[in-house]
């Protein structure tokens, strides 16, 4: 039986961002002997991209089936984690995100730690970029942690992992995001302790912040010493002083 001769937009002509090829992605891949890619359509390409692959995988009992895998090839990103160590804050954003809204959260405004594409930056340099933008902050020395797939089941994009320290007088910028984007960010400087903890009461309620509040409070700049938590006071709240909504001056 022939091949099936397929055309259009992200094929054999460039798509709205002038890409090609979009279908041979995955094709070549040879690095587990239990899995052979069969065949790669493009489903929509419209902004990011989304794919149907048809593969042969072996079972552990040495059977092989056919299977269809769909994937959401957004490219991947990276996220940092400001925090000051003497005042025991951290500097995060809020905005709206539609998808987290149509998805059942109240009004859709998540706090999170500054992220975005790498786009076709190197993830150092996009991490950078994405805090001068977004908190107004130009950092200077920068911890990467570690690399992570925070959707392995459908969405191809890994997120990198960052930290670094930042002072008050970092903050030299409007950040904000980039409105030409339709970006509208607001910046939140809070205590660290409200923000570990907003994940038990869902105030904090996004993956890649919530992974970075844990590291810097188990391994990072917050770790409890001497291997036991600390606990206040009988009587008193567990979480910091509140410092809300802070903006950086525009």
């Amino acid at each position: 039986m022939p091949p099936v001769v397929r055309s259009g937009p992200g094929l054999d002509v460039p798509d709205a961002r002038g890409r090609t090829g979009l279908d041979r992605v995955g094709r070549d891949l040879t690095g587990n002997p239990d899995v052979v890619v069969r065949d790669v359509e493009l489903l929509a390409s419209g902004w990011h991209v989304l794919r149907r692959t048809t593969l042969d995988q072996r079972d552990r009992h040495g059977r092989w089936s056919t299977v269809q895998r769909e994937t959401y090839d957004r490219g991947d990103g990276a996220t940092i984690l400001l925090y000051d160590p003497t005042r025991r804050t951290v500097l995060l954003t809020r905005q709206f995100r539609f998808p987290v809204y149509v998805s059942g959260h109240p009004d859709g405004l998540l706090l999170e730690t500054a992220a975005g594409l790498l786009d076709e930056d190197d993830p150092l340099t996009a991490v950078r970029r994405e805090t001068a933008e977004e908190l107004g902050v130009v950092l200077d020395r920068v911890e990467h942690l570690f690399d992570l797939w925070t959707s392995p089941g459908s969405v191809t994009e890994r997120v990198h992992f960052y930290a670094a320290e930042y002072r008050p007088q970092d903050r030299t910028g409007a950040g904000g995001g980039v409105a030409e984007e339709g970006e509208e960010v607001e910046v939140v400087e809070m205590s660290f302790d409200e923000a570990l903890a907003g994940i038990a009461t869902g105030a904090v309620a996004d993956a890649k912040t919530v992974v970075l509040l844990q590291w810097a409070a188990l391994s990072g700049p917050f770790r409890r010493l001497g291997g036991s938590a600390r606990r206040p006071p009988r009587g008193r709240p567990a979480c910091g002083p509140v410092r809300r909504g802070w903006r950086a001056p525009r």
